[in-house]
């Protein structure tokens, strides 16, 4: 009864509402990470493209990353409002608009990427025969990866949170509930749906981390090196101060 009493008051922290709206919860969470999902792997496929057209012809920099950068200062309800045409209020309206607002970190994230490169890595391995492709997918992408993980960390978790804008159409999964509270405030479904967008961009965070460090164990490797490096010269270090402190005592006696 006691639980039951918590929407009656409308308490904040509510393990009746957690208990009974189960279901539309799971709902909600399932369609803001497929949006989520959808809007970053196309941005991705877009963005990467790009990122190479900005490197091969430099001239195109100003522009993309221009245009980018301005799509992103679009605010949420202005480009949902502008695509409505186009689109409709479908789901496809707001991956779109995120898709948008995702290409100025992914594209530059790729540009960093590539950039970071070492130049004699690409000629060592164009010395033994690789063409543009090759070199592009099993030298570049590789060693890029690093800087392109971080651009994509940020990406997602910034996703996570635009998709609950997606709630003024009626398509921003955990955003839904938000909305759909404020009237009455609602306030167990404002805190558990601002939970669950946290939660998520959290373990989203970690989940591309661990992929990173999966996909680039060289890193790992030049982490430990460089560490063992550190404690192997502060102990010869250590050593020969130890060895000189000594020779002076001596020779003072």
């Amino acid at each position: 009864m006691a639980g039951a009493n918590c929407l009656v008051t409308n308490d904040w922290i509510c393990g009746e509402y957690l208990r009974t709206r189960a279901r539309e919860l799971t709902d909600a969470t399932l369609q803001h990470v497929g949006i989520t999902v959808a809007s970053v792997l196309i941005g991705l496929a877009v963005a990467v493209p790009l990122a190479l057209l900005v490197r091969a012809r430099p001239r195109w920099a100003g522009p993309v990353l221009g245009l980018t950068t301005l799509l992103y200062t679009v605010p949420s309800l202005a480009m949902f409002s502008l695509l409505l045409p186009f689109l409709g209020l479908s789901t496809a309206l707001v991956v779109t608009g995120l898709v948008l607002y995702s290409l100025t970190i992914l594209v530059r994230g790729v540009l960093a990427g590539l950039a970071a490169v070492p130049a004699e890595t690409r000629e060592a391995a164009r010395g033994m025969g690789y063409g543009p492709g090759r070199l592009l997918w099993e030298v570049e992408l590789p060693l890029a990866l690093p800087a392109l993980m971080a651009g994509l960390r940020m990406a997602t978790v910034s996703t996570i949170a635009l998709t609950t804008v997606g709630a003024v159409v009626g398509r921003g999964g955990l955003g839904n509930l938000i909305e759909d509270a404020l009237p009455t405030f609602f306030k167990a479904q404002v805190l558990a749906a601002a939970v669950l967008c946290v939660l998520l961009a959290v373990a989203a965070d970690l989940l591309l981390l661990g992929l990173q460090r999966l996909l680039t164990p060289w890193t790992r490797a030049g982490t430990r090196k460089r560490t063992g490096t550190r404690t192997r010269t502060r102990t010869g270090t250590g050593t020969r101060t130890g060895t000189l402190a000594g020779a002076r005592r001596a020779g003072g006696a």
